[in-house]
């Protein structure tokens, strides 16, 4: 070999080396660009801007697509040097075939794809959350295998710190929807009576439990004019703030109908009426309500597709049925039917939401209507509070420790004559 040959291969061999100790530096300026702005805490936008330049500039590849998973589904959230209608095209029933760095040697006839000539899956826990395609790595051919190296580490870097980013936005949303659940629970049982009337006309007590943070029942007790007195229990269709939202709209319209209107036909009316004008036949509510007069001893009651309340007087059950359909469902109830109990005695009421019958034990068996009559016929001499506790505890040990299906709730009676 002549002195000229050698020389010349060892400025080849210069030149080679100053290219890969280039390349180095723009790699470590590159990582620590990245890390310095992840810790920083900038944008995802920010970092899929510095990541399209750097992979585009620093490492000189010409193409390049990041599909990244979002709550909504995987998108595209880099491309550089790809028609903007190949990219709109989905691809996401090929990332399954992608389960780690290859060459893309198939599917080269599908007109996004074969643009490329590597993918790059990152996986976060066996879970893939971005996919990053590659074509193109410019005119050093010998430093591919380096470059793609060290894409795969970038790569990996920044999907990794944008899913961070994803969870902890989820983690803190889901924090403020949990508080904004438990405010709304607070406020639903601001609506429940914290008090009900102990005197020698009446006595009642309820139990409200809601299944989760927000229920979809509702029970109240109104004193009228004239020693008259009106209570209701209702179940609203659905849970969580829809419900709540519902319920304090229909409390709201009780307290005000109730006074306005006592007779209980205009007043089932009204709040039908109410409630299919704010939900428009979506949202439903079964309902009972009683009105009570002192002096005539008439008990008046409308059962709206409610659970039957029971009623016990002289040692005999009676079911209260008469009514109408449920609230919300059409604008006009087709017919009512109020119905009239004169009390000639003591009378005891249980009213209730389905809650109570649907709970089930381990063989899967119901706490009927029947078990619920015998256990009222055996305890209704107790105080409304105390027979509420029992009745708990006897659902309680019934259950043997199955979960409660639905609410449970509870108000109970005592109308002394």
């Amino acid at each position: 070999m002549s002195e000229l040959s050698k020389i010349k291969k060892e400025l080849s061999q210069l030149e080679k080396t100053e290219r890969e100790l280039n390349l180095k530096q723009l790699q470590i300026n590159g990582l620590l660009n990245i890390t310095q702005a992840i810790n920083n805490n900038v944008s995802a936008e920010s970092l899929y801007d510095m990541y399209a330049s750097f992979v585009g500039w620093e490492m000189a590849v010409e193409k390049v697509a990041l599909f990244v998973k979002e709550e909504e589904g995987w998108a595209c959230k880099v491309s550089r040097g790809i028609d903007e209608e190949l990219i709109k095209m989905d691809i996401t029933d090929k990332f399954p075939e992608y389960q780690r760095l290859k060459n893309i040697e198939q599917d080269k006839d599908h007109p996004l794809i074969k643009e490329f000539d590597v993918v790059i899956p990152v996986l976060h826990k066996d879970t893939p959350i971005a996919y990053s395609f590659f074509g193109g790595f410019g005119k050093e051919g010998g430093d591919m295998y380096n470059k793609v190296k060290f894409i795969t580490t970038i790569t990996n870097i920044i999907a990794v710190a944008i899913e961070n980013k994803r969870l902890f936005k989820r983690q803190i949303q889901q924090e403020r929807l949990n508080r904004e659940m438990e405010l709304a629970g607070d406020m639903q049982k601001m609506l429940i009576p914290d008090s009900l009337p102990l005197n020698d006309k009446y006595e009642f007590a309820g139990i409200y439990k809601p299944h989760l943070g927000l229920g979809g029942d509702y029970y109240d007790f109104v004193e009228l004019e004239h020693d008259k007195c009106a209570f209701c229990i209702a179940d609203i269709s659905g849970k969580g703030l829809a419900a709540a939202l519902m319920m304090s709209n229909f409390q709201a319209n009780f307290h005000v109908l109730i006074r306005r209107h006592p007779n209980l036909e205009i007043l089932v009316k009204e709040l039908n009426r109410s409630l299919f004008n704010l939900t428009k036949g979506d949202r439903f509510l079964t309902f009972f309500v009683g009105h009570f007069c002192k002096e005539s001893k008439v008990l008046h009651y409308i059962n709206a597709g409610h659970t039957a309340p029971l009623l016990m007087m002289n040692g005999t059950t009676q079911i209260l049925t008469k009514g109408c359909t449920i609230l919300g469902s059409f604008e006009e109830i087709p017919a009512i039917e109020t119905g009239h109990l004169q009390l000639d005695s003591d009378a005891f009421i249980l009213t209730y939401t389905d809650g109570l019958t649907d709970v089930q034990n381990e063989k899967e068996e119901y706490f009927d209507e029947d078990q619920l009559e015998h256990f009222v016929k055996e305890n209704a001499h107790l105080p409304p509070t105390e027979f509420n506790k029992t009745l708990y505890s006897h659902i309680d040990q019934f259950r043997a420790g199955q979960p409660f299906p639905d609410d449970f709730t509870l108000l109970t009676g005592k109308i002394f004559h």
